[in-house]
């Protein structure tokens, strides 16, 4: 094997590990990026580290501070470009600079278009070796909320679903708990934990008193990111067009909320003291805006947000092609042609039907995950 191979093979094995180490902040880094970061000497990694929350530092500080005086004519691998910027931390290019590191190989570059790139300039004008690209798509997967965010003004959306085997979330009557088991209960609970937003319906949280809050006692993380996720609660969003839900709901008594109404009513002090905030976002047959809503949400800095509603919310969703990725626990059980369907989408054409791409089918105990993509025409 050349000694490029041989380089190229440990670029990737150390790049691997950095990943892994990334992954540690999935539940705890909104409203920033997950980065791993290692620093190797020769064959012998020296530091390792991992961005935990913002306003703590970021994984190659971590890592630097690990490796101490063995960082001097290492390499440097980082999920993401470093950064170049004061914010609340230093510019991590600058540390690696100080440092003496002799290498730095990212994954990507940074998908901010009004910094992208300078980090790694950075780095070569003060003489530093760069390479860029090394699994570079398992990189973007840590982080599809940020990079569209970055790239698109928007949101990165997850719709997640319960259906029977006959595709079906609900009976007649609208009774639906429970239809999967717990362990697809717990994977629900990890979703949420490591969204930065949750959106729900006043539908379901008419029908199911639904709260919509991370609970600690099904998460079953390890110690330290389970402490660093109930820590960052996702944003809770209600989408509410003629505020039907009562102030007394238990959803209200949950903490702070984002309410999402067709048009703002007389008395908003009530919902003020509810820890409620009204947003008012008109769209058409006194519904919500759900486009506008989208754009607003990834100003405040929501990358990823994931959608828990019946099926005329996640319908009306999923008709508008704002869906990115569905999440479909699919339980043995059959509900009966009654039952309420997975989404209210009336379509009269077999070539009217959307297609998907199934990426990932896993058995979550006793329950099927399904992970699929809408297929967007060229």
């Amino acid at each position: 094997m050349s000694n490029a191979a041989e380089q190229d093979a440990l670029d990737h094995r150390y790049m691997a590990r950095a990943l892994e180490l990334a992954a540690l902040g999935l539940y705890s880094t909104h409203p920033n990026p997950r980065v791993g970061c290692v620093i190797v000497l020769g064959t012998e990694v020296v530091g390792e580290g991992w961005h935990r929350r913002a306003g703590e530092p970021h994984a190659e500080v971590h890592a630097l501070r690990q490796a101490g005086e063995q960082a001097r004519g290492a390499t440097a691998y980082v999920t993401l470009e470093p950064c170049s910027h004061f914010g609340r931390t230093p510019p991590c290019a600058n540390a690696l600079i100080d440092a003496g590191v002799a290498r730095v190989v990212a994954a990507m570059r940074d998908p901010n278009p009004q910094v992208g790139g300078a980090g790694l300039s950075r780095l070569v004008e003060a003489g530093i070796e760069v390479r860029v690209g090394v699994l570079e798509a398992e990189a973007r997967a840590l982080n599809p909320g940020f990079i569209k965010r970055m790239e698109q003004g928007l949101p990165f959306v997850r719709a997640k679903l319960a259906m029977s085997l006959d595709g079906r979330t609900a009976m007649a009557s609208g009774e639906s708990q429970w239809i999967t088991g717990p362990d697809a209960r717990r994977a629900v609970q990890r979703l949420r934990a490591s969204a930065s937003a949750v959106l729900t319906g006043a539908d379901s949280v008419i029908a199911d008193g639904a709260r919509m809050t991370v609970r600690a006692a099904e998460l079953g993380l390890p110690d330290e990111q389970q402490a660093l996720a109930l820590a960052r609660p996702p944003l809770r969003i209600l989408i509410d067009g003629r505020l039907r839900v009562p102030l007394d709901a238990p959803f209200f008594n949950a903490g702070p909320s984002l309410v999402v109404c067709h048009s703002l009513p007389a008395d908003t002090q009530a919902y003020a003291k509810a820890q409620a905030e009204l947003l008012a976002l008109p769209g058409d047959n006194g519904q919500v805006c759900l486009p506008s809503l989208l754009r607003l949400l990834a100003a405040r800095g929501i990358h990823e947000l994931l959608v828990e509603a019946g099926a005329r919310l996640a319908g009306a969703f999923a008709r508008q092609g704002l869906v990115d990725e569905f999440q479909l626990f699919m339980a043995p059980c059959l509900l009966g042609s009654a039952a309420r369907p997975l989404l209210d989408w009336p379509l009269a054409h077999m070539a009217d039907a959307p297609r998907l791409k199934i990426t990932q089918v896993r058995a979550v105990g006793d329950d099927w995950l399904i992970t699929a993509v809408p297929i967007v025409a060229a």
